[in-house]
């Protein structure tokens, strides 16, 4: 089973693939996505990190405020979407 982080604060032209990059280098990633405007197709500057269970809590802590593209990172672990 994997958890999912949320990370905002990204810099705009932040991809899937830096993200996830990045934070294989503090643990194992299955998946990453940016999350874009639909009309403009930009980044909205936020993403979400899939990440094993029981990583999210330390991830999140250790993660939470690191500089990424000269930006502290904001990262928690992601609540259910709401409808």
């Amino acid at each position: 089973m994997t958890q999912t982080l949320y990370v905002g604060n990204l810099p705009w032209n932040t991809t899937a693939e830096e993200l996830a990059a990045f934070f294989r280098d503090y643990g194992e990633v299955s998946g990453s996505r940016i999350i874009t405007d639909r009309e403009t197709g930009r980044s909205r500057g936020f993403g979400f990190v899939e990440v094993p269970d029981g990583e999210a809590a330390r991830l999140a802590e250790e993660l939470n405020g690191k500089d990424f593209g000269g930006r502290p990172l904001t990262v928690n672990e992601a609540k259910p979407k709401q409808f």
